[in-house]
């Protein structure tokens, strides 16, 4: 009998065997985030909710097939994201999956005083991820969006905070360029000193969840309940660029979303960025923005050290 593997869509069946590997990922109580790690979970992965709700968290992962364990996490606010990853202790950590984030929100503020989406899309995991960086063992995946090529979308160094003007549409799209820009400039960094941990990056396309019911703007959420019902893909779908980008075997830096028309709705593959997100000298200087906002910064030998645990994890 032939074999027609290669031809066939790649989804969650298809994963490795992850058995005593360790995921976490942030805003797993629902949506993408919780079928992503229903399906890791079911690999046999070790997944931590990472949520700011326990008691949703702990719902979520009842439902879960697999090992699981819940810890609170408010990207909203930096004492939560240092509490976090204090409580780590040193565990490796085979795979970080920025997933949790807001979306078109109503102006409103960070503990920190941030605008809320770039606070929470982009600074809360900035700051993640370099504090548990010396644990992370294999890869970093950040959600970011097709929204980094629309809305006019740049980083507005000048007023990241929209204290001017703000607009909910444009602030989202700042913060899912920042994603991008993040990855790309982790990458650069975990290259360079050696470490065998690959930055990715990846999109769900159009998948209908509970994030665009947030959206602040009425006329929007009309929209996207009517897109949502003729247009979208469900949250299963959507979970595909996540799971592929944690777990085959592509590039640093590499950015992963939905192969239909428009990156709408498919399955899995490499997909490109607008040039906006490729811009190595924004990248740098908005990972040295987000050092001043966050206090938190690249640790000296932080690949080294993660690489050194992935040997380790390797060996065990």
């Amino acid at each position: 009998m032939a074999d027609n593997t290669k031809t066939k869509t790649w989804d969650a069946t298809r994963l490795p065997d992850l058995t005593g590997r360790t995921a976490l990922v942030t805003g797993a109580n629902s949506g993408i985030g919780r079928t992503a790690a229903d399906a890791l979970a079911r690999a046999g992965a070790h997944v931590v909710f990472a949520v700011r709700d326990p008691e949703r968290g702990l719902a979520a992962a009842a439902t879960v097939h697999g090992s699981t364990e819940v810890r609170r996490l408010d990207l909203a606010d930096l004492s939560s994201v240092r509490e976090f990853a204090d409580a780590w202790q040193g565990r490796p950590l085979d795979l970080l999956i920025n997933n949790a984030g807001v979306m078109m929100l109503p102006q409103q503020r960070t503990a920190d005083g941030f605008e809320m989406q770039f606070g929470t899309n982009h600074l809360g995991h900035f700051a993640l991820t370099n504090l548990l960086l010396p644990y992370v063992t294999d890869r970093v995946v950040t959600l970011s969006s097709g929204a980094h090529r629309m809305f006019d979308a740049r980083i507005r160094f000048e007023d990241l905070d929209f204290t001017s003007g703000y607009n909910p549409n444009r602030a989202y799209a700042q913060s899912k360029l920042a994603n991008l820009l993040f990855t790309l400039e982790l990458q650069r960094r975990l290259a360079e000193a050696g470490s065998p941990v690959r930055a990715m990056a990846a999109h769900p396309g159009y998948a209908a969840t509970n994030l665009q019911s947030h959206a602040g703007n009425p006329v929007m959420r009309g929209m996207m309940k009517i897109g949502n019902r003729f247009f979208a893909q469900d949250d299963r779908a959507g979970a595909l660029p996540t799971l592929y980008a944690a777990t085959q075997d592509l590039p640093g830096a590499s950015y992963v979303g939905p192969d239909g028309r428009g990156e709408l709705r498919g399955g899995p593959t490499l997909v490109g960025r607008s040039a906006a997100a490729s811009d190595v000298a924004v990248a740098r200087r908005l990972w040295t923005v987000s050092e001043e906002l966050t206090g938190v910064s690249w640790a000296s030998g932080a690949g080294d050290r993660g690489g050194a645990r992935g040997r380790m994890a390797a060996e065990r």
